[in-house]
C-alpha cells in the first residue's frame, strides 16, 4: 500500500499550505481537501473510492469539484464512504442543487457519477488485499478517523479529534501499527480554543501519546492539521510536552510505503 500526502496543512497560504487529503494507490483518496487539487485530470479520472473523516470544508471542498471534473470520463460512480451523519450533510449541505449539483442523480453512461456508503465506527472495508477501519474520533461534527491495513503493515490517521478516550484501545490493538498521523491544530496558547474546537494543542496531545501501549509507540508518530503561521511554534512546544515520541510534521508529497 502507498499512500501520498496530497494536503495535510491546517489552512492555506501558498503553494505548500494545502489541506487535508490523502491517495491511497492510484484509486482511493481519504479526505478531500484542497490537496486533491495537486493531481492531474488522468490521476483524478482513476480514484474509485473516497473515505471522508467529516464534513468540514478543509476536508471536503474539492470533492464537488474532483467528481464534476470527471464524471463524464468514468463508466462506474465514484463511491464516497462517510457515517450516515456525514453523508447527510453532503446531501443537505454541499450536493443540494443549490450549492452544487447532486451529482448521486445525475446519470453518465446510465450510471450516477457517484454513490455513497455509509459505514459506522469499527466497520471495516475491503479493497483487494487492502483494508480500511473506521476509528472513533471525536469533533465539533460527528467524525472518525481511518485505520489503512495492507497486511504487512498499517497506518493510522485519526483525523480531527481532541482526547479521545476510545481511540487509544483501538490503536494498541494493531499489531502490524507503522505510522501514526495525529493532528495538532493549535499552540499551547490556543490551549482553550483546542477544547472548544475539539482539536489538540501540544499538552493534550502529549497526554493522548501518553495512552500508547508499548508496542505502539515504536510506531513513526506524523504531526498534521498545523495552524498556517503557527507550525514551528507547535511542533517546538510538541517537542517539550512530547519529545520522547519523536513527533515529526506531515509535509506535503511525503509518500509512505507499507
Amino acid at each position: 500500500m502507498k499512500v501520498r500526502i496530497l494536503g495535510c496543512s491546517g489552512g492555506i497560504g501558498g503553494r505548500t499550505l494545502r489541506t487535508t487529503s490523502m491517495l491511497v494507490d492510484d484509486d482511493v483518496l481519504i479526505d478531500a481537501g484542497t490537496g486533491v487539487g495537486e493531481l492531474s485530470l488522468a490521476e483524478l479520472a482513476l480514484i474509485d473510492h473516497v473515505f471522508i473523516t467529516h464534513s468540514h470544508l478543509d476536508h471536503t471542498a474539492w470533492l464537488p469539484l474532483m467528481i464534476d471534473a470527471i464524471a463524464d470520463q468514468r463508466d462506474r460512480p465514484i463511491t464516497v464512504y462517510a457515517t450516515g451523519e456525514t453523508i447527510d450533510i453532503l446531501r443537505q449541505h454541499i450536493f443540494n442543487w443549490v450549492i452544487w449539483p447532486d451529482f448521486s442523480e445525475i446519470a453518465f453512461r446510465e450510471q450516477a457519477a457517484m454513490r455513497y456508503e455509509a459505514i459506522t465506527v469499527g466497520q471495516k472495508i475491503v479493497l483487494g488485499a487492502r483494508s480500511i477501519t473506521a476509528l472513533p474520533a471525536e469533533h465539533t461534527v460527528p467524525a472518525v478517523g481511518y485505520h489503512l491495513d495492507s497486511g504487512f503493515g498499517s497506518l493510522v490517521f485519526t483525523g480531527d479529534t481532541t482526547v479521545n478516550e476510545a481511540l487509544w484501545p483501538v490503536i494498541n490493538r494493531i499489531g502490524n501499527l507503522r505510522y501514526l498521523l495525529i493532528e495538532t491544530a493549535f499552540s499551547n496558547d490556543g490551549h482553550g480554543l483546542a477544547r472548544t474546537s475539539k482539536h489538540l494543542c501540544p499538552s493534550l496531545l502529549g497526554a493522548e501519546l501518553a495512552k500508547l501501549s508499548a508496542t505502539a509507540r515504536q510506531a513513526q508518530i506524523y504531526i498534521t492539521h498545523l495552524k498556517p503561521g503557527l507550525a514551528e511554534l507547535i511542533m517546538r512546544e510538541i517537542g517539550e510536552c512530547a519529545g520522547a515520541f519523536n513527533a515529526r510534521a506531515l509535509q506535503c508529497d511525503q509518500v509512505f510505503e507499507f
